[in-house]
């Protein structure tokens, strides 16, 4: 596998965030967003088969060998737009492209919906918009995540003998992935302490949303988009589900590629990540 690429690290005015490069320092600006718990190799497969473009992959703050934020902060959604905005300000970017995943494709619609000059085209992959919540169910969702806040000081994160644990336990987590897979999100994603490894991604972002945006949010967000859009759905992946997600996109002029594979299909296999290439190669190169 050629995953060459160049470490780096950029200091945003509120935050120290670590990224992977990608690509000619001519090429196509784009910058490509993660998982939830996931990290910068979730497109280590991916990215060196996309011709033409100059990537960022990056870490998103709380996760891989980015900074946690501050105590007292949170993770919304919003705040990992505001530091995408950070990030393409560091590389003098007015305008560029979001290749998403999951997360971080939910995160680059409510950033393209938000500030559509800025974001030239969409590239996602198993994913569109976040878990809603009504107004009726805020108050009990509120108050669990209150409690669960509270209660956050008296757990503590597993640790693991041996690094092939961790990468098994990864393995079985939410969005379940190949162990090629795991070990490469795990060998960026763990560090060392005494008694064997345990991840480095922050605590709270194990935390229940205190509030998500309405289903009507959620659509809105969507409907608001005005760049290019091609999204990659895995068959086995986690948007099939959705029934309302499957009949919003019925009426969208998205360029919709169904794919064989789990939600991670970009990551687990070097042919997986072949399709996703093949999709994506014609669609980001266009101006």
């Amino acid at each position: 596998m050629n995953n060459s690429f160049e470490e780096v690290r950029l200091s945003l005015p509120h935050i120290e965030l670590a990224a992977h490069l990608y690509g000619p320092d001519d090429g196509v600006p784009v910058l490509a967003l993660h998982g939830w718990l996931d990290n910068a190799a979730s497109f280590a497969r991916l990215a060196p088969k996309l011709d033409g473009l100059r990537i960022v992959a990056l870490d998103f703050a709380g996760h891989g060998h980015s900074e946690h934020r501050s105590a007292g902060a949170g993770y919304a959604l919003w705040d990992y737009a505001f530091d995408v905005l950070q990030v393409a300000e560091q590389f003098g970017w007015e305008r560029f492209s979001i290749l998403g995943h999951s997360m971080g494709a939910i995160t680059s619609v409510l950033l393209a919906a938000a500030m559509p000059e800025r974001i030239a085209r969409l590239a996602l992959i198993d994913g569109l918009v976040p878990y809603t919540g009504e107004a009726e169910q805020a108050p009990q969702k509120l108050g669990e995540a209150l409690r669960a806040r509270q209660a956050l000081n008296d757990k503590r994160k597993p640790v693991y003998a041996e690094m092939a644990r961790a990468v098994e336990a990864r393995m079985k987590g939410v969005g379940a992935v190949s162990r090629e897979a795991a070990e490469l999100l795990a060998q960026r994603g763990l560090m060392p302490v005494p008694g064997g490894y345990t991840w480095r991604t922050d605590s709270r972002l194990t935390l229940p949303s205190p509030l998500r945006l309405s289903w009507a949010h959620a659509q809105a967000f969507v409907r608001a988009l005005q760049c290019p859009v091609s999204l990659v759905l895995a068959e086995q992946g986690m948007m099939g589900a959705q029934s309302a997600v499957q009949a919003l996109l019925q009426d969208l002029p998205f360029e919709i590629h169904r794919l064989p594979g789990g939600h991670h299909l970009h990551l687990d296999d070097e042919a997986g990540a072949q399709r996703v290439a093949d999709c994506f190669n014609p669609f980001l190169r266009l101006p």
